[in-house]
């Protein structure tokens, strides 16, 4: 009898199988059999598995037709016979200690299931995986869900190990269906006495590159909606009769998401939606307390509500106002000692219009440069997607914020009154947002000679204040959009740096500089650029670049005529992006790094053999070469 059973059901994934197989038999716990079910593969994945099981006696292969990935898990479960089970879908990865780590777990402890930390993997790029990001955040043995109901969100079934005398006594099977692992996993986690949670990476969740490889990619199908109400049905059951009390989170996170789909999915059906299929989908929102509806955005809030009342035309209407940014309600205040806004809708009852906690706070530039030595800006402000009419004149404060002391200077305090503009999105298309103009000025002299020594991250905050509302935040916006970074300017020995994060936020930074970037252009498929060294050392510097998101490397030759530089990077030859953005990081290497201050005005957009680069700066002034 081996440790552990491990059941990978596969169907068409012939690229990815092998690197799964692969990862599971380098896995340090090799006190293990592998059982492959082919569900009717019509590609040469099989012939991946044969291969593999030619070289690795603990891998079988069961075929059957294709009868789902619930019918595949449960033919693996009649064939295994570890003391432990787990599963693996077969176009994702383990890590190499993962099994070894869950099961020394549940050894030592005892419980009945041991689960872990996600990632997503794309193509070689692993990120962390939203769903479990904070219920893995520490090592919890011994736990529950109900006393760690953060796990709610742990509804997929393979990133554990189960106990298979666990198990059995709950009677576990699969529904034959898609979304066949939600309600196993929360009947597993709700049924268990004791759960270990692991903060270490076991899991590696493919995000596929082909269109409408997954079931996840085909979510707007009706037989794929279908499947997946039904299991958000037994799901909502289960924890109705077992464990009342997590239901509520559960359904907050159900309305997000599963619901999204289902009023996106309806809206586009329109007059041809299956009766029972919307059905099924009221049934579910008859069972949702008022709290979890209010918990979700106002547009898909409307949407459901129709849905649930079977106004379909009505939904078709208001899907499409939200899809194009045309659904702008306007916001009502109600209360005195306790002042709430409201939303309203002809379509949606009073009682579910309190939009309080969905206002936030939406301040953009549109214009920012250096005019005589001060730093000018326009921008408008708004609360989102609504009508703020009401308020008719807003009191706009604009400052400069310390990060590290928490000290303001004081940039504008301004009346405004709400206009309708034509705002550009990041896709080109220009929604009507209603906002409040405001404008500052910033005079590097304002700066004390303290604040300039200690040469600190400064951000651009923004209040808005008007009859009874106060929001404050960030002033920030797409960062792919105008207005571009005006170059630093000098005062008092110290650079002043205007700068956008990579999330589109602007501020300041004071620095020095011991790289200077003074031209930065395009030459043919080249990013040439050339500047001067403080200090040219003993060495031949070089040109490193570095890729934010996963540390990769690559060097090109500086050449040197005194304190003058001068390189080249054919932006062909940069590794491919990985994911929708690569950042690259350049810096001067002289032994050590040295992070070179971009200087000119210039922000070149190249287009190289189909692959688009943009020359931007980063948080603190230095060259940033982004790919989208």
């Amino acid at each position: 009898m081996p440790v552990l059973s491990v059941i990978v059901p596969f169907h068409n994934v012939e690229k990815y199988i092998g690197p799964c197989l692969d990862s599971i038999r380098a896995q340090t716990l090799d006190d293990l059999e592998v059982i492959c079910v082919d569900d009717g593969s019509d590609d040469h994945g099989p012939d991946v598995v044969r291969a593999r099981q030619a070289e690795d006696p603990r891998i079988a292969l069961v075929v059957q037709a294709n009868q789902g990935v619930g019918r595949a898990r449960n033919v693996g479960l009649a064939r295994a016979t570890g003391r432990y089970l787990a599963f693996v879908d077969g176009d994702d990865t383990v890590p190499r200690e993962a099994f070894q780590r869950m099961v020394a777990s549940l050894e030592a402890t005892g419980s009945d299931l041991a689960c872990g930390n996600v990632m997503r993997l794309h193509r070689n790029l692993l990120v962390p995986s939203w769903a479990h990001r904070e219920a893995f955040a520490e090592p919890k043995r011994r736990t529950h869900i109900t006393r760690h109901p953060l796990l709610i969100r742990d509804r997929m079934l393979w990133n554990k190990v189960y106990r298979r005398s666990f198990w059995d006594r709950l009677g576990l099977s699969f529904p034959e269906r898609m979304y066949e692992d939600q309600p196993v996993a929360m009947a597993a986690h709700v049924g268990a006495r004791s759960v270990d949670v692991l903060a270490r990476v076991v899991y590696h969740w493919r995000e596929r590159d082909e269109p409408g490889a997954s079931i996840t990619q085909r979510s707007l199908e009706a037989g794929n909606l279908r499947d997946r109400l039904l299991s958000v049905l037994e799901t909502a059951d289960l924890l109705a009769r077992r464990a009342p009390r997590l239901k509520p989170a559960f359904d907050r996170d159900t309305m997000d998401i599963d619901m999204s789909v289902a009023a996106e999915a309806v809206a586009g059906m329109g007059g041809a939606a299956d009766p029972e299929l919307v059905e099924l989908i009221v049934r579910y929102l008859d069972g949702v307390s008022r709290e979890a509806w209010l918990s979700v955005p106002f547009a898909r809030r409307l949407q459901l509500h129709l849905l649930r009342g079977h106004c379909l035309p009505e939904l078709g209407d208001v899907h499409a106002q939200a899809r194009d940014g045309r659904l702008r309600p306007p916001v009502r205040p109600a209360g005195i000692l306790r002042r709430r806004w409201h939303a309203r809708h002809p379509w949606l009852p009073g009682g579910l219009s309190d939009v309080s906690e969905e206002l936030r706070l939406a301040a953009r530039l549109v214009e920012l440069g250096w005019r005589r030595g001060v730093l000018v800006g326009e921008g408008r402000v708004g609360v989102g997607s609504f009508d703020v009419g009401v308020l008719r004149r807003a009191r706009v404060r604009v400052w400069l914020e310390e990060r590290r002391t928490g000290e303001r200077v004081r940039l504008s305090d301004q009346e405004s009154a709400p206009a309708w503009e034509s705002v550009e999105e990041e896709d080109g298309a220009r929604l009507p947002q209603h906002v409040f103009p405001f404008a500052f000025a910033f005079d590097p002299a304002a700066l004390s000679a303290a604040q300039l020594t200690r040469r600190g991250q400064w951000d651009l905050r923004l209040q808005l204040r008007g009859h009874g509302l106060r929001l404050e935040g960030r002033v920030a916006g797409p960062r792919w959009l105008p207005p571009a970074v005006p170059a630093p300017r000098r005062a008092s020995g110290v650079w002043v740096v205007p700068v956008r994060t990579a999330k589109g936020a602007w501020g300041l930074r004071l620095r020095l500089a011991e790289v200077i970037i003074g031209e930065c252009r395009m030459d043919g498929g080249d990013l040439v650029f050339s500047g001067e060294l403080a200090d040219v050392g003993d060495g031949e510097p070089v040109l490193r670049l570095r890729r934010r998101s996963d540390g990769e490397e690559m060097y090109f030759p500086v050449a040197l005529a005194g304190q003058d530089f001068h390189a080249r990077v054919p932006l062909a030859d940069l590794d491919e992006s990985v994911g929708q953005e690569s950042w690259w990081e350049v810096v001067i290497d002289q032994g050590k790094a040295l992070r070179p201050l971009v200087r000119t005005g210039q922000r070149p957009v190249a287009l190289v053999a189909d692959r688009r680069f943009l020359v931007d700066r980063s948080e603190d002034g230095c060259l940033l070469l982004a790919e989208r």
